[in-house]
């Protein structure tokens, strides 16, 4: 992320995820990694989504003794997300934390659907469909365009949308404010249906944009804002929770192929493992981060999510994905979440 000199500390934990995080001493095994894979991240090295994935690589290399070995890039040191879907594709990079509602969207429109705005009230909704039946659809989706993908979703969070122009309290505080998306047409749409004008930038993008005043807000959960230090360039944070996001562990098929069954369980419960540890730690930091960033100067309001979902139902919003993504996808999405538009 092109953002202010780094610190000799940051210099040096971002020197230590860039070979591997958590690097194991190879005097502990008798031969080196007959499968060395690495996970692209998107995220500060601090994120859960890293800590947890390293445990999961300890934990693997450990019971595979040594056979093999997870090796974790974090924040964007591969590329933008762009560039590590890229990557997955043609083998380059064999694992990628990637959200379903960003880039692989454009590619599978259809694992966006859990972004829809203002969707999910609460953690058990988000769950209920997940780990059930929608996420179920939206592996054998993400299977079928040529991607091995595990079984959990990663957790990153309700989104929250910050700005250094004004809080948002109401759907008018929303009109023309250039307000950094993701990549994708989903976050676009949701953004412009509420009046703003949205610039869709990859992550390592946002700190500078912020900074520079390209855009004057964007939207991401407390622990992003938290790790990638987004207060120290915005002013007002306000908990909209208009999304709920998180990462699918995507793996290169042809490099997955080549594990063993064996190793391919290893590998996937350990995973899997971490992922429901991370989403509970997730959990937690969001819960607690309010006075943290409080106290580094953000400025915090709540809403009243039910005007902005009105504004989305009046727009056409709902009815125009509701078309895009097909009665039996929302017909999942809405067994969790209660009927949309």
């Amino acid at each position: 992320m092109s953002r202010a000199p780094l610190s000799r500390r940051a210099l040096v934990a971002g020197t230590v995820g860039a070979g591997l995080i958590g690097a194991v001493s190879p005097l502990k095994y008798a031969r080196a990694a007959e499968f060395v894979f690495k996970l692209g991240t998107d995220v500060p090295v601090t994120h859960p989504l890293n800590v947890h994935a390293q445990k999961a690589a300890d934990a693997i290399r450990e019971q595979t003794n040594g056979r093999v070995e997870l090796r974790i890039f974090a924040n964007n040191q591969l590329g933008g997300q762009s560039d590590m879907l890229s990557q997955l594709r043609s083998g380059a990079l064999e694992c990628f934390a990637l959200s379903g509602v960003n880039v692989l969207s454009t590619i599978i429109p259809t694992a966006s659907i859990y972004g829809l705005g203002f969707a999910f009230s609460d953690y058990p909704a988000v769950w209920r469909a997940m780990d059930g039946a929608l996420g179920k659809h939206l592996r054998s989706q993400i299977e079928a365009g040529g991607f091995a993908v595990l079984e959990r979703i990663w957790d990153n969070g309700f989104r929250q949308v910050t700005t250094s122009v004004r809080p948002i309290t109401e759907p008018k505080d929303l009109q023309g404010l250039k307000i950094r998306v993701p990549i994708s047409a989903l976050w676009t749409s949701l953004f412009r249906s509420l009046g703003a004008a949205p610039a869709s930038l990859n992550f390592s993008e946002v700190y500078s944009a912020l900074q520079t005043k390209v855009v004057d807000a964007q939207e991401n959960p407390l622990v992003t804002i938290k790790a990638a230090k987004i207060f120290e360039v915005q002013k007002y944070c306000s908990m909209t929770n208009h999304m709920w996001d998180g990462w699918w562990f995507l793996i290169n098929r042809r490099a997955w192929a080549r594990i063993p069954a064996d190793l391919q369980e290893i590998f996937a419960k350990n995973v899997n493992a971490a992922c429901l540890n991370e989403r509970k730690e997730v959990e937690r930091l969001n819960a607690g981060l309010r006075e943290d960033l409080t106290s580094q100067g953000l400025i915090f309001n709540d809403v009243d999510p039910a005007p902005f979902k009105e504004e989305l139902r009046k727009s056409g919003f709902y009815q125009e994905w509701r078309k895009k993504f097909g009665d039996e996808a929302m017909g999942l999405l809405e067994a969790a979440t209660g009927k949309l538009g």
